[in-house]
């Protein structure tokens, strides 16, 4: 028998313990300082292939433009972005939001992974390079609106999506550099937010939630997973601007009181579950902060009108061309009319509506103008414009507010004027067809004189009649109330 003596004993008990504690995952991560060598070496690789770094914008147009079926990537491609949400508090789930700049973001797309607690890894604001070749770009549930980076697909009866990358596609095309930068949050209006900005770091200010939530808690504990709590503002608008805020039933923060006050937030844009609608989500509860004093909104009665146009004396179908307003078709055959509306989010008076669409008209290039008549601001004291817009369908097509204060009011002369655009909320394609979205209050004082503002929409048909119509911008928009406001 071999004799082991008390001290070497012990010291191999100690030993072994440490070597099965240094084994125990716990839940204190720390943002890592440096990378290991083989991520490194990945990265470096990468950069020295040969491959070619695409925008977000071009890899997501990859779908869209793909009808909206998910896309395998197989060229040597890749994109450079920063990291900007986090599932520290568990907001967040086997996720990542990713963003196009650490300041002034254009773009945001979100990447589906096989693994929890990220943040050790993916801390917010740390530049990650996805090597793209092999991987897919789709939608992780049909018809959600939120483009995603997945590692696979799967087809059911709703439609094909992609599915989350594994531990290996993770390891394998997903790197990061050593640099992590401070996000500066967009900052956004409630009634600026579109489809556009989702994945991104954004800003509120000026904000708080409804009057009918004091009391209430971040998440409804009769829900089962996601709680959307009203957020209202009063900046720029008639009325409140609203906007929901979502927190996660696994949120480390949802049993706290919302707060009463107004102030600031900032978290990721994101959709809810089933795409409806765009919601922000907290990175962490210290990204509230609501201890002013709460909004009071400006009404209708505070202003006098001086222009109100809701097209209820004009004949339906016709080209727009009564009380004063100009139609004219720069590009196309087709022009702005008058149509009727049953949007359940119209709110009148009547049901009558300016409208454009392309849609069937042949025609590669549509664009059509619908300018208001003159509008003298040196009479007034501090002028607004206000409107409410909707589509049937944007379809890649444009609409524009324009101002200009050398037209000479005819058709002919509309293209040799100067055009400047107007800061206005206009509908997008994420918005329900039947919904109705406020312009919000457009400040005229930077101009004088005898101005003109305008609707320019520019779209087309590039398959005219044949169906399916593929690769058109052919949607409508749709225009009503229509303002001019005086306030002294």
């Amino acid at each position: 028998m071999i004799k082991i003596s008390k001290g070497f004993a012990f010291f191999t008990i100690i030993a072994f313990s440490m070597a099965i504690s240094s084994c125990v995952q716990d839940d204190d991560f720390s943002v890592p300082e440096g990378l290991g060598t083989e991520e490194n070496k990945a990265l470096e690789a990468l950069l020295s292939s040969g491959a070619i770094e695409i925008s977000m914008v071009d890899l997501k147009t990859k779908y869209t433009s793909n009808n909206n079926g998910p896309v395998l990537i197989d060229t040597d491609v890749y994109i450079k972005a920063y990291v900007s949400s986090s599932d520290k508090n568990g907001n967040f789930f086997k996720e990542l939001f990713l963003q196009n700049a650490a300041e002034n973001p254009s773009a945001g797309i979100k990447v589906i992974v096989n693994q929890v607690e990220s943040y050790n890894q993916y801390n917010m604001g740390r530049e990650v390079y996805i090597k793209l070749n092999g991987l897919y770009v789709g939608e992780e549930r049909v018809g959600n609106g939120v483009v995603t980076i997945g590692g696979s697909t799967e087809t059911n009866q709703f439609g094909t999506t992609v599915e989350r990358l594994t531990e290996n596609q993770r390891a394998q095309n997903m790197f990061r550099s050593e640099n992590t930068l401070d996000l500066v949050p967009l900052k956004l209006n409630l009634s600026q937010v579109n489809s556009t900005h989702i994945g991104i770091y954004t800003e509120f200010s000026g904000v708080e939630f409804s009057n009918n939530l004091e009391g209430k808690r971040y998440f409804d504990p009769a829900q089962d997973f996601d709680t959307l709590r009203l957020m209202q503002s009063c900046t720029g608008s008639i009325g409140y601007s609203n906007f929901n805020l979502e927190t996660s039933s696994f949120a480390a923060f949802k049993d706290h009181l919302l707060p009463i006050g107004n102030g600031t937030v900032r978290g990721v844009i994101a959709r809810t579950f089933d795409g409806s609608k765009l919601v922000v989500a907290l990175n962490d509860i210290s990204d509230i902060t609501m201890t002013g004093p709460r909004c009071s909104p400006v009404s209708i009665e505070d202003f006098s009108i001086i222009l109100n146009e809701d097209f209820e004396s004009m004949p339906t179908n016709k080209v727009i061309s009564g009380n004063g307003w100009t139609s004219y078709a720069e590009v196309g055959t087709l022009n702005w009319k008058i149509a009727t509306t049953t949007d359940i989010g119209n709110p009148g008076p009547g049901n009558k509506i300016a409208a454009m669409k392309a849609y069937n008209s042949g025609t590669p290039v549509n664009i059509a103008w619908l300018i208001t008549p003159p509008i003298n601001l040196n009479a007034l004291d501090k002028a607004y414009a206000n409107f409410i817009s909707s589509n049937s369908s944007e379809d890649g097509s444009e609409l524009e507010l324009l101002i200009s204060s050398n037209w000479d009011g005819t058709a002919d002369q509309v293209t040799s004027a100067t055009w400047k655009v107007l800061p206005a909320t206009i509908v997008s394609d994420d918005v329900f067809y039947q919904d109705w979205v406020d312009s919000g209050l457009i400040d005229l004082s930077p101009y004088s004189g005898t101005i003109y503002i305008a609707f320019k929409y520019i779209g087309g048909d590039n398959s005219g009649n044949t169906n399916p119509i593929n690769g058109t911008i052919d949607g409508t928009f749709e225009v009503d109330n229509f303002k001019i406001l005086d306030r002294d």
